[in-house]
């Protein structure tokens, strides 16, 4: 679900480009999107999202950019040296910094923002780590919860804040 549509500002090979990357080498083989452990779970496509982005298409607004899991099979398999996890970070910075983040993601930034913590550490996750012969905790802002306040600082002063208030 689309939370705010993002007039293109940029066509999104001229952010690629200007990014450093070289998308025009790749030949659509499709190596990037058959090793895709995420594509075989959802509706991502990444050689869909190469070929719409040669074409600028507008994929900023498109959900699948954020299917993703960053596993950097795609890249590593890729007979190009395409990097394609990058071009889609910057896809998604891009996006981002108009304004667009699929709910989800803006749910656990907030988590973020709150905690210093995507996923809180429960009662479970502590019995466990300890049956595992480590610290109950780990060395996050769990266990130094004065760190909290200075990670919330450096997430305002980057005005990561602002990126994940909800859209209107």
């Amino acid at each position: 679900m689309i939370v705010k549509m993002i007039k293109m500002t940029l066509k999104p090979s001229h952010i690629l480009e200007d990014a450093g990357f070289s998308i025009l080498t790749c030949m659509q083989c499709g190596t990037c999107t058959g090793g895709c452990p995420s594509g075989t779970y959802t509706g991502l496509n990444t050689r869909r999202i190469i070929q719409s982005v040669r074409r600028d298409k507008d994929v900023l607004n498109d959900d699948d950019l954020w299917m993703c899991t960053t596993c950097y099979t795609c890249q590593e398999r890729c007979p190009r040296g395409i990097r394609t996890v990058d071009a889609i970070l910057t896809l998604r910075t891009e996006a981002i910094k108009q304004g667009f983040m699929l709910p989800a993601h803006r749910k656990v930034a907030q988590a973020v923002l709150l905690k210093g913590h995507a996923v809180p550490i429960n009662d479970d996750f502590m019995e466990k780590r300890e049956q595992l012969g480590l610290d109950r905790l780990p060395n996050t802002v769990h266990k130094f919860p004065d760190a909290l306040e200075q990670v919330k600082k450096l997430l305002e002063s980057t005005g990561f804040t602002e990126l994940t208030e909800e859209s209107e």
